[in-house]
Parts: C-alpha cells; structure tokens; sequence
C-alpha cells in the first residue's frame, strides 16, 4: 500500500495500551482465501463499513466485508467515544458560500440525524456501550470565547432547532467543571459511548443479518468486477470503500490525495475517588471540550476514569509517538492540577480524517459509479461514520437516501502537493496554536 504517513502509523504501535481493546472481546475471523461473490464489498470494518453492511444485509443483499487488520482496529476502535454533532470543520459562512442558507441547514440537521441514527441502533440492538452525558459542553478558555456564547446560541437555534444551555465561569463549580474556564455552553444533542462495545454490537448485528467478515485481508487492487487481496478476489456488483484515514493511495484516483490523516491521541486514568473528584472540582458527567482550535476533548466515564485527548503528533515514529504521549499527559495535569499525581495506564493514538474543504464526502468516485466511498469526518466518526455507512448502503442499493446534503455529494477537492501534502500540516497547526495563545 502506498500511504503518506510514516509506516509506524499503520502498525500496532499507536494502539498500544489502549483502554478500548481491555473492554469488549471481539472474536478474529477468518481470512479471506480463494474466490467469492456478493452483491457488495465493503472495504474497512469501522462505524462506516459496519453501518453499510448491517443496512445492506438488512435489506437482503448479499455482503462482504474485508479488514485489512482486525475488526474496530483503526479509529472506529481507539477513538474518544463522542457520540455528537459534528462531522465538518467548515464554518456556517463557508457552508453558505458553498451550499447557500438552505443546504447548510440541511447539513446541520444531518448531523443531527446521524445523532438520532446511533440512538435507534442502541435503542432497537439493545446495545449496552456504557452511555452517559445529556449532550455535549463546550468549554471556553478565553473570556473572549465565552462572551461569543450568545451569538453561538443564536446560531445553534438556526442550525438544529434547539436551545444551548450558557453557564458563566461562576456557575462552573456548581456544576461540577472546575477548572481554567470561562464559561460553558451544552448544546444537547449527542451521549458518550464506549466505542469498542458499539462495534462489537455493530458486528454482530451484520453478521446475524448474513454479512461475512474477512480480517488480515488488505485489498490490493480495486477494478469494476471487485477487489483482491494477496490470497482471495471478491465479485461484486457494487464496492464500498470505507478505510477514511488508513486508506493509501492506491484507491481510485478520485480518491486519491483528496483525504488528509492527522493524528489524535487520547488518555485513560485510573479510576477516580470521589475524594479526588471533589478536590478537582470535575464530579460531571457531561462529554466536554475545549474552545481551542487543537482543541482538548475529555469526559469522566461510568467506572470514574477519566478520558482526555487532543489533537496533535504531526510526525508518525516511536520517537513522536512518544512525545505526543508526553504532550497530553502534560496539558492533562496543568488542565486538573488536583489529579497531577493519578495513575495513567492507558495512552494511545490514532487517525482522524480530513478533506481541503473540511467536510465529509459520501458518494461514487468519478468514472466508477458502482465504486463508492465515504470519508472525512473531522475527528467526529461515531455520528457522522454511522450515517455514511447507512447513505453508502442506500446508494449501493439504487434508493435515494433520506438524509444525503450537497455537502456530502460534491467531490472532494484535491491538496495541494498531492502525496507530499503532510507537508501542509505543521504551518496549519502553528497558526491554529498561534490563535489559541491569543487573549
């Protein structure tokens, strides 16, 4: 495969200690050897080929899935666990330049349909994935960033029909988020998950519906009859490419260099007393973040861990790997000073995905109509991943889907230095850290 990251990234290096992988067994399959045929082939078992092949199965065609690693290994199974809005990077103005009025708020009420979408799943699967918070807190951590609550509001009203609840920095305490900042707004809509029981239960409500399910199976090649691997070919009417971050270049060329990887990584504490809980002055329950661009995101889960993670690692070896470790683990403890001695046994790191016009992309590629791909979900996959995959699933099946805004239908644009684009990243995050300094 040809990708544009270091190899490290694609290893087992990342995920090592990952709290995840301790929380649910999901059992290996087999490996795809020989020659078979399905109606579709899905490439990639996380929320997106997950979502597609429950749908596709549902509906009564007949499907197969090919992991490349094992099922949930990429970030479907190492991510924060956000079940939120979100999806796109692109600000409201961007969205009205691209799409007008109208079809941005045909975006955000995707976002929020894609929110709704994992809630059906859980509610008819009776999935237990340890679901907690009543939405989702953004936390400001300038006074600045608090004061543009109100105009937020005003467009949180406009984009999904619901009104934020606004804090100011002297109400935190009471509602136990303690800490450096100044102000707190709760859009909610969204819950937080255990990310790994969620595709667990997503797999096995694929296979009771028939899909079948091949790990250690990397495509390498893709043609209008199918795909190959390096021990077995698939027929099939229709392909599925669901790989968002770990793809490599070898997909079709309106594919290509159109994805950009970057880096997140997250924590895992001990379980917390309550002693220490009410020392740091955290005790909430809510899935929060922060309002900075490299943004921090973290949450106190039912067992009383504490998650936080952030965007970040530019470079992909032990060496940074290692340094992104120490960098979050840093801002973790000046972030709660109370908690600068707790236990961290977990930290791990993962891929996000993100397109030139910082939205997703859903939809055929090019001048190969039965070869379609969902990508790009910004750091916000649990949603947005699962609703690609179902959109994916109605396309495959010739319906027009319900919820498929422009946003997702037009092509994703192509970086700018292609396989050297990486490149683009480290002045993009010194001007994102730049703006963050500033009062």
């Amino acid at each position: 495969m040809k990708r544009i990251f270091f190899q490290y990234a694609y290893g087992n290096g990342p995920r090592s200690e990952c709290w995840w992988d301790t929380m649910a067994e999901i059992a290996a399959n087999s490996v795809l050897k020989g020659e078979i045929s399905c109606d579709v082939v899905i490439v990639g078992a996380g929320f997106t080929g997950l979502s597609a092949a429950y749908h596709l199965a549902r509906a009564g065609a007949s499907v197969a899935i090919l992991e490349a690693n094992s099922v949930g290994w990429g970030a479907s199974g190492r991510n924060g666990g956000f079940c939120c809005l979100g999806g796109a990077k692109a600000s409201d103005a961007a969205l009205d330049r691209r799409v007008g009025q109208a079809g941005r708020i045909e975006w955000r009420q995707t976002e929020k349909a894609a929110v709704a979408l994992v809630d059906t799943l859980l509610s008819d699967l009776a999935l237990d994935v340890d679901r907690h918070s009543m939405g989702e807190t953004c936390l400001a951590h300038r006074p600045r960033d608090a004061r543009s609550f109100d105009r937020q509001c005003a467009r949180v009203e406009e984009n999904y029909g619901v009104t934020p609840d606004v804090l100011a920095s002297d109400e935190l305490s009471s509602a136990g988020m303690s800490g450096p900042f100044h102000g707190a707004m709760t859009i909610p809509v969204g819950f937080a998950l255990n990310p790994r029981k969620f595709v667990a239960g997503m797999l096995a409500a694929a296979v009771s519906e028939g899909a079948r399910v091949f790990d250690q199976s990397a495509v390498t090649k893709i043609d209008s009859d199918g795909v190959s691997t390096a021990l077995g070919r698939v027929s099939a009417k229709q392909v599925i490419l669901a790989t968002n971050g770990y793809s490599s270049e070898d997909v079709p060329p309106a594919m290509a260099g159109r994805y950009m990887p970057a880096q997140s990584t997250v924590i895992v504490t001990r379980p917390l007393e309550e002693a220490e809980l009410a020392a740091q002055g955290w005790t909430s329950d809510q899935m929060a973040y922060d309002s900075r661009n490299l943004l921090h995101y973290f949450r106190l889960m039912p067992d009383r861990r504490f998650l936080f993670g952030m965007r970040g690692g530019i470079l992909s070896s032990d060496r940074s790997e290692a340094a992104s470790r120490a960098r979050v683990i840093r801002d973790f403890r000046n972030m709660f000073p109370a908690w600068a001695d707790v236990a961290i046994p977990h930290v791990w790191s993962g891929l996000v995905c993100l397109t030139r016009g910082l939205v997703p992309f859903a939809g055929p590629l090019g001048k190969h109509p039965n070869v379609l791909a969902g990508f790009a979900y910004h750091g916000n996959g649990v949603a947005m991943g699962t609703h690609t995959g179902k959109v994916l699933a109605e396309l495959a099946l010739g319906q027009k889907p319900d919820l498929y805004p422009r946003v997702m239908k037009d092509p994703a644009r192509r970086f700018p230095l292609s396989g050297l684009r990486r490149a683009l990243m480290p002045p993009l995050y010194a001007l994102y850290a730049l703006d963050d300094f500033r009062p």
